[in-house]
């Protein structure tokens, strides 16, 4: 996905938002948002999520999958890379040359569209991504997580000590951005603890890696 992302930014330039559904690659993280969302921060593009089960908020994509299926005829594809082929065509007569917008194409009407004011590249990217921006937007999120049995709770897949004292108990986190810290406070408003987001790093958002791999063994507590 981050890969597709990548290309459709390079040709189109960078969005100022996406708007996505809550499935993977974009939800399922208890409340925060998913590395995908935290590289895009990065790159200062903010994402909407639709509400759960809402397709309809996002119904210009929704359709254009049923138009691009009609067009394409999967069925009749002898396999993915004629149906892909064919995806690319379609789409080029859909923008180039279908009148859609008072008798004239999408890229007639919209010219402004093939010039992209937010250019991308891979070399862009390696000088302009910003860790200070990607944290600041994590910031704006607040989640609630229950003391398991040895005083931790999880964020992306690893184990943060809180205490055994609110073992049972729900308790709020949130991101301190310029300390880079987890803060966790109790229901009432009260901090409990902080602990290092050791695992929010530059190179562990860009390369996806902020989750914990599956079968890792988690951090001993302190």
């Amino acid at each position: 996905m981050q890969g597709d992302l990548r290309q459709a930014f390079a040709a189109w330039g960078r969005p100022g938002r996406l708007r996505v559904d809550n499935g993977c690659p974009w939800g399922a993280t208890g409340g925060l948002p998913t590395e995908l969302a935290l590289w895009l921060f990065g790159l200062e593009v903010a994402v909407t999520w639709n509400d759960p089960r809402c397709p309809q908020q996002n119904g210009v994509v929704e359709r254009t999958q049923g138009v691009s299926k009609r067009w394409a005829e999967p069925h009749t594809c002898a396999d993915a890379a004629e149906l892909q082929r064919r995806l690319q065509e379609m789409d080029a007569i859909q923008r180039g040359e279908y009148p859609s917008i008072h008798g004239q194409s999408r890229a007639a009407a919209f010219p402004g569209l093939a010039r992209a004011p937010r250019t991308y590249s891979r070399r862009w990217e390696e000088r302009h991504w910003s860790l200070p921006r990607a944290l600041e937007q994590l910031a704006e999120y607040a989640v609630t997580r229950l003391v398991d049995r040895n005083g931790k709770v999880s964020l992306y897949d690893r184990a943060h000590w809180v205490g055994t004292q609110w073992v049972g108990q729900e308790v709020y986190v949130s991101l301190d951005p310029e300390l880079r810290e987890w803060v966790f406070a109790a229901r009432d408003g009260r901090e409990l603890r902080r602990r290092p987001a050791a695992e929010l790093t530059r190179e562990n958002i860009v390369g996806l890696r902020v989750a914990r791999a599956r079968g890792a063994h988690p951090p001993a507590a302190r």
